[in-house]
């Protein structure tokens, strides 16, 4: 019976908990959503209707594209709000205090904002890696073909692909023309190279992509000797040939990162490392799109041990000091992004810097006010 009525009473006290986050976080989804909106978007979507006379037909169309990639931002900033302002509501009305008289440590009144936080984190994780990325492709599609009357490109001309492995040069592909749509390339030639040195080139009319594999026909291989001579060694009908990249991976441009969920950034990352191209700020973003989420989590701990100090809780108060917590968040962020992408720092610490000293930060307030319990 004892047993019972304790369960009970932890479903009360986080059900009470939760209860009085939930405004507040949706006000938050609200504020910060017309914050971010009115200071960029609109003044874009505005600048199309006046300058290029764009029906609001595709201007409605260009918002509601552009506003997952918005709330995706807001999701952590609503969560610090909502766990300040409920914890600072609980203050305000000595709910606090008297769930401390009863007993009650501030890490247990914290717990289920924590989960709650993890469940949150794990939902903005899932919008980022499949609403966002086709509302960014819609949005970039929709400008380029119905406002800026760009023509959907169909092939793509004089690609050059560097295979580099552990700092030395392997091959050279050029390619003189690459259609992604039919999957074929035409006039392929490749250069193979060894301590420096062109040892071989293969030239094909012709090249396919059949069953995720590169194949090339009717082409020659020739031997390019020390002395600088070239002999043809053998004709072939069909070569297969290593390159590691589909049709759409070769033709990087028609994607943009913002529109690539984890799979395709790091497929782009893979593409770019075997022809030694940079990537630093591939490879940041990839360790962002991981990071950034969880920051839901990290910063409701410090909101409830700010929101949880004796004071007088309003909204517009509470919406203040989230900027300024989130703002310097992102101070953070951006300072440790250019060390990630200048290779000063490894993109994956970089990436979680922000998080760890906010973790910090929020676990010492804490304990700080447990104890002051």
């Amino acid at each position: 019976m004892n047993r019972g009525s304790s369960i009970r009473d932890k479903f009360i006290l986080d059900h009470f908990v939760l209860g009085q986050m939930v405004s507040p976080f949706l006000f938050g989804i609200m504020s910060f959503t017309v914050i971010l909106v009115a200071g960029n978007l609109l003044f874009r979507l505005a600048d199309l209707v006046i300058q290029r006379g764009v029906s609001m037909l595709l201007v409605t169309r260009l918002f509601i594209y552009s506003l997952p990639g918005v709330v995706t931002m807001t999701i952590p900033m609503s969560c610090l709000l909502s766990a300040l302002l409920g914890f600072g509501n609980m203050s305000a009305g000595s709910e606090l205090v008297a769930l401390k008289s009863a007993g009650v440590s501030f890490g247990r009144i914290v717990r289920p904002l924590v989960i709650a936080g993890v469940f949150v984190s794990l939902s903005a994780f899932a919008l980022n890696e499949t609403v966002v990325p086709l509302s960014a492709r819609a949005a970039a599609n929709l400008m380029r073909y119905r406002i800026y009357r760009q023509t959907p490109p169909i092939k793509k001309d004089n690609v050059f692909i560097r295979d580099v492995s552990k700092g030395v040069l392997n091959r050279i592909i050029y390619i003189k023309e690459v259609r992604p749509r039919s999957s074929e390339m035409s006039d392929i030639l490749v250069h193979e190279f060894e301590e420096g040195r062109i040892i071989r080139t293969i030239s094909a009319p012709k090249g396919y992509w059949i069953d995720g594999m590169w194949w090339l026909t009717d082409g020659q291989v020739f031997e390019v000797k020390s002395d600088g001579m070239v002999d043809m060694l053998f004709r072939f009908d069909r070569q297969k040939l290593n390159l590691n990249a589909a049709p759409s991976a070769i033709d990087s441009d028609s994607a943009d990162p913002d529109e690539m969920n984890l799979r395709e950034l790091y497929m782009t990352m893979k593409n770019a490392a075997s022809t030694g191209e940079e990537y630093g700020e591939l490879r940041m973003l990839f360790h962002l799109r991981i990071a950034v989420p969880w920051a839901s989590v990290v910063l409701v701990l410090v909101g409830a041990a700010v929101g949880s100090r004796p004071q007088r809780s309003s909204s517009g108060m509470g919406l203040g000091l989230s900027v300024v917590i989130v703002f310097c968040y992102y101070v953070i962020m951006s300072f440790c992004k250019a060390l990630g992408e200048a290779d000063y720092m490894p993109g994956i610490i970089a990436a979680w810097v922000p998080n760890a000293v906010f973790l910090s930060v929020g676990t010492f307030l804490i304990r700080r006010a447990n104890r002051l319990g």
